[in-house]
């Protein structure tokens, strides 16, 4: 066979092979349809099961049955993703209308995940059963061949109510996301039937009906007036309370109970919402917690946290929506796959896909009845027509050779080959004209229906097709008729399925804390050579001043509210605040500087520790290895990041030295190769902290500078070098930028 080669532009097959994926990836894979509710994997599962025969009334089967069986037909990809969407539909806290009946370990509202599908069982939810797969044999929907046309699927399920508005959705697809909260059903419902009456109906007239999301782990929406534009835009933010009770305890102490969560925390979150409260008093936001305890079960979500007796319990409360997940958003945007593309939809346009939905299959159902009535109908006139010459057709059946010759009989009139007991009985024969399928009802007919009650019931039931028939028509013909029905399977459902509303809605006012002024007071922060760090009190420093100053690297007096700020090497400023360091005993082992700070001590290493305090009186003195300085106005360090630059260096330079500026007259550069220069501090200009400075020292081929000294009051002159000792204030004040003198 000859190659074809095609040539076509590389960013031309790109842009369609990247667009045929997204496409795949939006419409067969991350978004629901707006009929049923449904992504494609969730829909194949519960076919399975369906074809499976797993029904709410039989036994549970193993997940890993229904998984393998449902990717070996419908859905050709990864077990975990059947799996888990599987899961999903049997969560009552994810979904506001679980799908699947679970049994076993599938998980729970904290984040623990479900067993492995080897040990778990499922079903099918009664409501999946009656309202998603009960009218499939009638025609109703399309079915499509499967991924290698070996079955059908079908290409959406039956639903009988909008699904995508009582358990929502989430997905993400390429370029979109969905993201629809859940709903009542009964108020969808209600919703529903309105639109069915009025379709003119405005979106404010729904919400008549459908108050607000309805989450199944409860809680408060507070931004009730907005709920209105959410749903006519189909995106916004609802703002979710967690629900608050306050029980009083032994000694006049108060507990917080939180009994109820917002939607969004469900999972890993509830143990970070325990460890945002823990931090809270650590960081010393609050100091009136006690203790702090999850006592959730089965039964429902119960955190409890205790309070000392004095506490502002409305003002923590507060504090807890501003700080913690205990108020959280839900962002909406209601995306979905509607006449085969997305669509972002309000609230009245998914209620009018789902109704014109609904209108859809009755028109199928009622079409595919009606042609079955009409058949029975047929057959049941044959069969009463037979019975009033049923001597006649028994001389028929007894005088023909074959079927074929009685059937031609009975169907046109042909007597030949057959024999007759009677001449009168032949011409009889001549005149018979059932149809085909009356002559197959016939030659199939057992003897018993010839007794009279079974006669009897066949006219009975003749009676009830006709009445069916004249049901089915005036369906077909009237919408108002079909609309009825429609009406009737929904208060039906409602009647059945419905529960009472879980998440209030309200408008709340934003909440507002008032954080309690820290005491100011002096402490000294103590660090030892490994990096951890505490605070003590005055008080405490003076009685243990010996030990404290033999254990600790860096002792540093500074106010509880200011802040400590670390040099390292590399040119960066690390700042703490003092409140984050632990405060207490001069035992205390204290926390590493690198828990609470952005310092590295693997990578950085520490120049200088001070106050910010300190910083503010006075000038920073900056030395390099390269032998580049500057000083700097300590006021620019006085910053709101935790991390900025103190000074530009030039490649492969780092810093070396920095001091804060006092009284200091003179400088002493030392190089590695032992060459000292001593000048005057006024030779140093000031410059800005994003300076790199002026050079100090010249230095030869790689020197650097190792050391840096200072002369003046209050400084010891005397300094070892090469087992010796020198002294600074003998050596000669040259000019700052030479090269020096070597010290031998």
């Amino acid at each position: 066979m000859e190659e074809k080669i095609i040539k076509t532009e590389y960013s031309e097959v790109m842009q369609k092979s990247f667009i045929d994926y997204a496409m795949s990836v939006i419409i067969a894979r991350a978004l629901p349809d707006v009929r049923d509710g449904l992504k494609p994997v969730q829909r194949r599962t519960l076919y399975d099961m369906h074809e499976l025969g797993i029904k709410y009334d039989k036994p549970y089967r193993k997940s890993a049955r229904i998984v393998g069986d449902t990717m070996g037909k419908y859905h050709p990809h990864g077990d975990s993703s059947i799996y888990e969407a599987l899961v999903v539909m049997t969560q009552d806290f994810k979904k506001g209308l679980p799908l699947i009946d679970g049994h076993g370990n599938f998980g729970n509202i904290e984040g623990d995940g479900a067993a492995a599908m080897r040990y778990t069982e499922a079903r099918l939810q009664q409501i999946t059963q009656e309202a998603f797969l009960a009218d499939l044999d009638k025609d109703v929907v399309d079915f499509i061949p499967n991924f290698d046309e070996t079955e059908k699927e079908p290409s959406v399920l039956p639903a009988k109510f909008p699904n995508l508005l009582v358990n929502g959705s989430e997905g993400i697809a390429v370029g979109m996301t969905t993201s629809i909260p859940p709903h009542n059903l009964a108020e969808v419902i209600d919703a529903t039937k309105a639109y069915m009456q009025d379709e003119s109906i405005t979106i404010e007239g729904l919400m008549k009906y459908i108050k607000g999301p309805d989450f199944p782990t409860g809680g408060i929406v507070i931004n009730k007036d907005e709920l209105l534009d959410i749903y006519t835009t189909g995106t916004g933010k609802i703002k979710v309370r967690g629900k608050v009770d306050i029980e009083k305890g032994k000694a006049g102490k108060t507990s917080v109970v939180i009994s109820e969560i917002p939607y969004p925390m469900i999972g890993a979150n509830i143990a970070k919402f325990l460890l945002d409260v823990a931090a809270l008093y650590e960081t010393k936001k609050t100091q009136d917690i006690v203790d702090i305890s999850n006592q959730s079960s089965k039964e429902g979500i119960r955190i409890v946290i205790e309070l000392r007796k004095d506490a502002d319990v409305d003002n923590f409360i507060n504090m807890l929506y501003k700080k913690t997940r205990l108020e959280d958003t839900f962002g909406v945007n209601m995306l979905a796959i509607a006449d085969g593309r997305p669509e972002t939809m309000s609230l009245k346009q998914i209620i009018k896909h789902n109704v014109d939905f609904q209108f859809e299959v009755a028109t199928r159902k009622y079409n595919t009845l009606l042609q079955k009535e009409l058949d029975r109908k047929e057959i049941q006139e044959g069969l009463i027509k037979a019975c009033n010459v049923i001597d006649l057709i028994i001389e028929i059946l007894r005088g023909s050779k074959d079927r074929a010759m009685a059937k031609a009989c009975l169907v046109d009139g042909k007597v030949d080959g057959i024999k007759f007991k009677y001449k009168e009985s032949k011409i009889m024969a001549t005149q018979l004209c059932f149809t085909e399928k009356q002559a197959n009802a016939i030659l199939e007919m057992r003897l018993y229906k010839l007794i009279g009650l079974e006669i009897e019931a066949l006219i009975n039931e003749h009676e009830d097709t006709l009445a069916n028939i004249y049901r089915y028509e005036d369906i077909l013909a009237r919408r108002d008729s079909m609309a009825q029905v429609i009406m009737n399977e929904l208060d039906e459902i409602k009647r059945n399925f419905k529960r009472e509303r879980r998440t209030a809605i309200e408008n709340a006012a934003e909440a507002v804390y008032e954080e309690k002024k820290i005491e100011e007071m002096e402490v000294v922060c103590l660090m030892d050579r490994f990096g951890y760090t505490k605070t003590v009190d005055m008080a405490t420093y003076e009685r243990n001043k010996e030990a404290a100053d033999a254990e600790n690297k860096y002792i540093i007096t500074c106010k509880n509210t200011g802040k400590i700020c670390i040099f390292t090497n590399t040119g960066q400023l690390h700042t703490v605040k003092v409140m984050d360091l632990p405060f207490g005993k001069f035992r205390d082992k204290g926390i590493p500087i690198d828990n609470i700070s952005n310092f590295n001590s693997e990578k950085e290493t520490m120049i200088l520790v001070t106050s910010q305090t300190s910083l503010n009186l006075y000038r920073v003195i900056f030395a390099t290895k390269l032998s580049m300085l500057k000083v700097v106005d300590g006021g620019e360090f006085d910053v709101a990041k935790r991390t900025v630059a103190a000074t530009k260096l030039q490649d492969d330079d780092e810093v070396v030295h920095v001091a804060i500026l006092k009284d200091q007259r003179n400088m002493v550069l030392q190089t590695a190769d032992g060459f000292f220069l001593k000048f005057p501090i006024e030779e140093i200009p000031e410059k800005k902290k994003g300076a790199v400075g002026v050079r100090g020292m010249k230095l030869s081929a790689k020197d650097f500078i190792e050391h840096v000294y200072y002369t003046g009051p209050g400084y010891e002159n005397n300094i070892d070098y090469k087992d010796r000792s020198l002294d600074i204030g003998r050596l000669k004040i040259s000019k700052r930028d030479t090269k020096g003198n070597k010290q031998r």
